[in-house]
């Protein structure tokens, strides 16, 4: 009997909160999975449970560097890159250089290899926006020099060339545009809203709200951004997609929601808001819905239950130690 060849895919970023998830439905799915990390903000905890398993290969490889995988590749999804604005704000020009010349990277290697690209970009690129809710066709309200430009615009470059490459070189590409995702295995204290909330709430800190608490955010769960990018990837449109749940809660509610799911009763305190700290998130996912026929099926309520029994089973030498990983090398990149 002939045996059947399985399509394989390379994951960057793959030790990080999304890639791991991905890697997990790629082989669920019966791909070979090739994962790619520097570990830079990545943790290999994240898929210590897939070493061992035939269809999974790990390679620590930075691919800000010339990235050579042997054999063929039928797909590529890139998610290596800094996502927290703690880590980004201390590794600026490593987040520039894997958006650019990691991009480039990748790009080139779908080429040779004639697969199909699947790039991970953010609503930052909408940046503080003018329009509510975003659409795809919105280009977005962007501080260029501002703190928060070294990854708003890695990623609006990292759009820019993926779609140079489409169309000069017919090169399937997809681009999803991830707003705020949260589930397991996300890091503690990385300064995004969910695990900084909860971090908190499990050690029996005050939960602090930046600003007035006005500002909003749409949170999806990781299952079902995980979903809608495997359904990006598998169709057949090339443009930017919105991927996200469009219930818009504000900071303020969301802070009493995580007191309410914790019971610890912990004060709600405030800190200035951050410069660039966009005051409205949410995604307008008519297109998703078109052409992907998906929209989020887990409600807050229910993912954040999962999320926060996640974190509870944390030892408290993890729910303790600093996460804030030492970036001194890189910076001298």
């Amino acid at each position: 009997m002939t045996k059947q060849i399985k399509n394989r895919v390379l994951i960057t970023g793959a030790a990080g909160f999304l890639g791991s998830h991905l890697c997990d439905r790629f082989i669920m799915e019966g791909f070979e999975v090739i994962g790619m990390d520097n570990l830079i903000t990545g943790d290999l905890k994240n898929i210590e449970h897939l070493f061992g398993k035939e269809t999974f290969q790990f390679y620590h490889h930075d691919i800000t560097r010339f990235v050579h995988v042997p054999g063929r590749i039928d797909y590529i999804l890139h998610f290596a890159s800094p996502a927290s604005p703690i880590d980004y704000l201390k590794i600026p020009i490593q987040t520039l250089k894997v958006g650019s010349l990691g991009t480039h990277n990748l790009l080139g290697l779908a080429k040779e290899k004639n697969a199909r690209i699947l790039i991970a970009s953010t609503s930052e690129v909408y940046g503080d926006p003018l329009v509510h809710p975003q659409t795809e066709e919105y280009y977005g309200n962007v501080n260029t020099i501002g703190p928060r430009g070294v990854y708003d615009e890695a990623k609006r470059f990292q759009e820019s060339i993926t779609m140079a490459y489409h169309r000069f070189h017919g090169l399937e590409t997809r681009i999803a545009r991830i707003f705020n995702t949260y589930g397991p295995r996300m890091r503690l204290n990385d300064g995004r809203v969910i695990p900084a909330f909860l971090g908190q709430a499990l050690r029996g800190e005050d939960i602090t709200v930046f600003g007035d608490g006005t500002q909003t955010r749409s949170f999806c769960y990781v299952d079902d951004q995980v979903e809608g990018l495997f359904r990006l990837l598998m169709s057949d449109y090339s443009y930017p997609v919105n991927i996200g749940n469009p219930d818009e809660i504000s900071i303020l509610d969301f802070a009493e929601e995580i007191v309410k799911l914790t019971g610890a009763g912990q004060k709600i305190v405030y800190q200035p808001l951050p410069k660039d700290d966009p005051m409205q998130r949410q995604p307008d996912i008519s297109l998703a819905r078109k052409i992907l026929n998906w929209e989020p099926k887990v409600s807050r309520e229910i993912g954040m239950k999962k999320t926060y029994d996640y974190f509870k089973g944390l030892s408290k030498e993890e729910l303790y130690r600093s996460e804030h990983k030492d970036f001194t090398a890189h910076n001298r990149l």
